[in-house]
């Protein structure tokens, strides 16, 4: 059992992505943040890329001004990324070895392949004052790097036990379990995120020691069509409640 209370972050890409597709500001993304933590929410995610389909570079000022929880800005730490977490210094920075390309994140980062480069990266956001986060895969092997990185927490993909779980949950989890007992032990905080939903986030967050947070944001966004915003969050908070 976790044995703590596991913040919940909106991740609002999905209704920046809805408001491009218009070209115009509705929905309003500075309203919907504020609105999600009106209804409950503990943090605003934000993961801009390269080619700003979803939220944009412009968006991360306005957004910084009006969050009041924690703020967090994941993406790949090119130059350009590196410059705007930098300037707005959220509360955390998530670091995500994504493809210019990619559709979506997918992979954590080889902590010992990168280790100068996240060494560097995270020595410059740290001199910003930002706690950094690094996407990471299930593997113990990787978390002895996170933490020779600097790193502050890993985020664990949780896309593997999304899939897994309507299999075999139990074995779908193991080695989340595992990765996070070893994160524990030497003083890594635990975040958490990708395909985490309604049926599958209460289990996960049972069953992982010392979850701190969880980033959720296409599956939430979905469900708010059918539930609305407000419902859907408290719904979301009830599975992460102990």
């Amino acid at each position: 059992m976790s044995g703590q209370s596991t913040r919940l972050s909106v991740n609002i890409n999905k209704v920046a992505l809805i408001r491009n597709s218009r070209g115009s500001n509705v929905p309003d993304l500075v309203k919907v943040a504020k609105d999600c933590e009106l209804f409950g929410t503990q943090g605003i995610t934000v993961h801009p890329r390269p080619d700003q389909r979803h939220v944009r570079y412009d968006d991360i000022g306005p957004l910084k001004e009006v969050v009041g929880t924690e703020f967090n800005i994941e993406g790949n730490p090119t130059p350009e990324f590196l410059d705007l977490v930098t300037t707005h210094k959220p509360h955390q920075c998530t670091l995500v070895p994504d493809a210019p390309d990619a559709l979506t994140s997918d992979a954590g980062w080889d902590t010992k392949k990168h280790q100068s480069f996240l060494t560097d990266t995270i020595g410059r956001l740290h001199e910003a004052g930002i706690r950094v986060s690094i996407f990471l895969d299930p593997d113990t092997d990787m978390v002895a790097g996170a933490k020779a990185v600097a790193a502050d927490r890993i985020e664990l993909y949780t896309g593997d036990y999304a899939k897994g779980y309507h299999q075999d949950k139990e074995a779908a989890i193991k080695p989340f379990v595992e990765t996070a007992k070893a994160a524990n032990d030497i003083g890594l905080g635990v975040n958490a995120g990708h395909d985490l939903d309604l049926i599958n986030l209460e289990f996960f967050q049972q069953n992982i020691p010392g979850l701190l947070e969880v980033s959720i944001g296409h599956a939430l966004i979905t469900d708010a069509l059918y539930y609305g915003l407000q419902n859907v969050i408290q719904m979301y908070l009830q599975r992460l409640a102990d």
